[in-house]
């Protein structure tokens, strides 16, 4: 598996104060080529399409600043694309729906299609219809948020949530990315993986607690190997402790569940509560899973 990571120089795309920071850690400093229509990948002789990657860098771009809404000139220069040419490739969105202006036509940012898109992947996907029964099962089980993420490089994206009786809000939702290294769901993934494919640090830092080290990394996730679930205390959000469990329906896992409760809620009997449940409720997701006979073996 290749993989990527954010090192604590480069700022998170969901950080706040980003300023428009790439998601993945990527950086869109570099110019793009401007002659033909197409690049080697060096993906088996396969060429990428030029003018299809920049839309996808451009709506990437707008999607990871969130209610930060960015000018024309701030994205040509950070994706190295002329501004006449960025004027043209923002206004083909505007009339698509994948980019929205505001009434001076200055500011823009993601556009509506682009969450109908986000939510066709959701109910399209037979994992993630399998999983949402039991997660309302977990929530109400132990009064705590519940949540369903997948791998996507050294990021995992949150594919659903169950919030908890006693709202308290936290910034994982449906469709954003952290680092795999900074939570529970993500520590679950990456505990199911060799070591060896992990980049060397430091890593990402969210909180005075997050793992930066890769030596701390690799003993935190032979931790999770032992006891089969990962814990996360206070790494990605101050106040906050979670318990992922990777989901091995597929090998390796893609998909991992955890539950978050903050500190103050934490005892012991109620921590020892939160794993029996979730242990449980992993075995019957694993169990119940679509076998993938009759649908499409993604990618």
């Amino acid at each position: 598996m290749k993989m990527k990571v954010t090192y604590a120089n480069q700022r998170s795309s969901t950080a706040p104060g980003a300023g428009g920071s790439p998601p993945h850690g990527r950086r869109y400093d570099r110019p793009m080529r401007e002659t033909g229509d197409a690049t080697a990948t060096g993906g088996g002789g396969v060429r990428e399409v030029k003018s299809a990657a920049r839309t996808v860098d451009l709506l990437e771009v707008l999607a990871a600043r969130g209610d930060r809404p960015a000018r024309l000139q701030e994205l040509a220069d950070g994706l190295g694309v002329p501004r006449s040419s960025m004027y043209a490739l923002l206004q083909t969105l505007i009339a698509r729906g994948w980019v929205r202006t505001d009434v001076t036509g200055s500011l823009y940012g993601i556009g509506i299609h682009a969450l109908l898109t986000g939510t066709g992947y959701l109910d399209s996907d037979p994992r993630v219809r399998a999983v949402r029964p039991y997660l309302d099962e977990a929530s109400d089980a132990v009064g705590e948020t519940i949540h369903l993420g997948r791998l996507d490089g050294l990021n995992v994206a949150y594919l659903a949530t169950r919030e908890s009786h006693e709202y308290l809000r936290t910034i994982s939702r449906v469709g954003r990315r952290l680092p795999a290294h900074v939570g529970a769901l993500g520590k679950a993934l990456l505990a199911e993986r060799d070591d060896g494919a992990l980049p060397d640090g430091p890593y990402e830092r969210h909180t005075p607690h997050t793992l930066t080290d890769r030596d701390a990394l690799v003993a935190d996730l032979a931790a999770t190997r032992r006891r089969g679930y990962a814990v996360d205390r206070e790494e990605g959000v101050l106040g906050i402790v979670g318990f992922g469990f990777a989901l091995r329906y597929d090998r390796p896992a893609q998909d991992a569940i955890s539950c978050s409760v903050p500190v103050s809620r934490l005892t012991p009997r109620h921590e020892e509560q939160i794993i029996e449940v979730m242990r449980g409720v992993r075995d019957r997701i694993e169990s119940a899973a679509p076998g993938g006979r009759t649908e499409p073996q993604w990618r």
